[in-house]
């Protein structure tokens, strides 16, 4: 029989190697920068990520990134996502809101946007405190639309809108002819061409754009200055109290999983040793799965988002559901094999269950890898987050818990054994001394 116990301590060394690693570029995580450790996504930090293809082309990230500069948004990220032929613009900045923010009345930005406003040209282009009339001069060979009224009355008031739907005047509107005309010519307005619709592309406005707020200004900036947006990828956007939350749910559900599953082994085998053990197994498989995306997300930039709390607490499940497979072969075992030593038994164990744990995970393992080459770039950080987490738990239940279970009862049979042994000594010493 091939003796897998006997070789444990190859595992206690590789999960040594392992966790250490792991815990080192997980605490990197805390320091000043984090140019180190874990890269959490705007989920937990907080934040907007905006990722848009641009009609005129892919404009270059510097560019970019000094628009965003400009509209007060320092130390966002700019990416180049996709492929050659398609690449979009991934930027990654703080939470940007898609309201207009309010303005007191009197206050000095109220001011700054009443003169904006006041500076800005109407839509008739008549200045306030202008007469409007239709007898007023107009500039020669110019045609005069005719008024919508038959009794036009000169407005003394700076009211541009009424003043236009009443007489357009060719003196002060140019081509006022092109103005009052059903159909209108976008070639008529001497600006049209430098308003870019937000999300306008050959087919129309494309949905998803902003247009107010925060947002909507960047979208604007964006638009001037590289064109028109004609296609959005994702757009989200987390405030920090949300995102605040959701580490604490995270902490919590971890928690309170592995406490319920202490409880349930424990009382299930009948032995809290096996409780313990299982949950460490399960802590090693955390910090393993947790160590490998500080590891890439220090050296690749790769990110954890919600889903991730999605797949830490799927791999708990498949890990301690191994573990158990494990732990009930032994139970069997040592009331079939009465008066064997547990160590024999706990290897003959092993080598029954491992052809069944081996071929679990690889059916697993092979789905995974699957999803990982071929599957969509939204999953792909759940699906490693699976497949780094399946191994290491298939890995633990073998040469972690059982294991570690079978040192704690061989330590605990020898403190029973040596107290015998002890007392006779103290014994004898107390007779002699006599």
């Amino acid at each position: 029989m091939f003796d897998i116990i006997g070789k444990r301590r190859y595992g206690y060394v590789i999960s040594a190697i392992l966790v250490v690693t792991g815990l080192v570029f997980i605490l990197a995580t805390f320091i000043p920068g984090g140019a180190a450790g874990l890269q959490f996504s705007i989920a937990y930090t907080g934040g907007t990520v905006w990722e848009v293809h641009f009609q005129d082309g892919t404009p270059d990230p510097v560019a970019v990134r000094a628009v965003l500069d400009e509209q007060g948004l320092p130390g966002s990220e700019v990416a180049i996502t996709g492929a050659d032929n398609r690449e979009f613009v991934l930027i990654r900045t703080e939470a940007l809101s898609l309201q207009a923010p309010e303005i007191a009345e009197g206050s000095a930005a109220a001011a700054v946007a009443a003169a904006r406003a006041s500076a800005s040209p109407s839509a008739s282009g008549v200045a306030p405190n202008e007469s409007a009339a239709p007898n007023e001069s107009a500039a020669p060979n110019e045609s005069v639309a005719p008024a919508v009224t038959t009794e036009p009355v000169a407005s003394t008031e700076p009211v541009a809108s009424a003043v236009a739907s009443i007489t357009p005047d060719a003196s002060i509107t140019p081509d006022a002819s092109a103005a009052a005309s059903t159909t209108p010519d976008p070639s008529s307005s001497p600006d049209a061409s430098m308003a870019p619709v937000a999300g306008s592309g050959d087919g129309g406005p494309v949905a998803g754009v902003p247009t107010a707020g925060q947002f909507g200004e960047l979208a604007t900036a964006l638009q001037q200055k590289f064109g028109n947006i004609d296609e959005v990828r994702q757009q989200n956007s987390v405030g920090p109290v949300v995102s605040a939350e959701l580490v604490q749910q995270t902490f919590l559900l971890i928690l309170m999983a592995a406490a319920a599953i202490m409880i349930w082994v424990s009382y299930r085998f009948r032995d809290f040793r096996m409780g313990v053990s299982a949950i460490v197994a399960l802590i090693h498989d955390v910090i393993v799965t947790v160590g490998v995306f500080a590891i890439l997300g220090t050296f690749t930039g790769l990110q954890v988002d919600a889903l991730f709390v999605t797949a830490m607490l799927t791999i708990i499940g498949f890990s301690v559901h191994d573990t158990i497979v494990v732990f009930d072969r032994i139970r069997e075992n040592r009331q079939r094999y009465l008066g064997e030593p547990l160590e024999l038994i706990v290897n003959h164990s092993l080598v029954q269950t491992i052809g069944r744990s081996l071929t679990t995970s690889l059916t697993l393992v092979l789905t995974l890898v699957a999803l990982l080459v071929f599957g969509g770039e939204a999953i792909r950080p759940f699906t490693l987050a699976l497949l780094v987490g399946v191994v290491a738990g298939t890995y633990s239940s073998l040469f972690v818990a059982t294991p570690l279970f079978l040192d704690w009862h061989l330590r605990a049979d020898r403190r029973k054994a040596d107290e015998p042994a002890a007392a006779k000594s103290k014994s004898k010493a107390k007779t002699s001394a006599a």
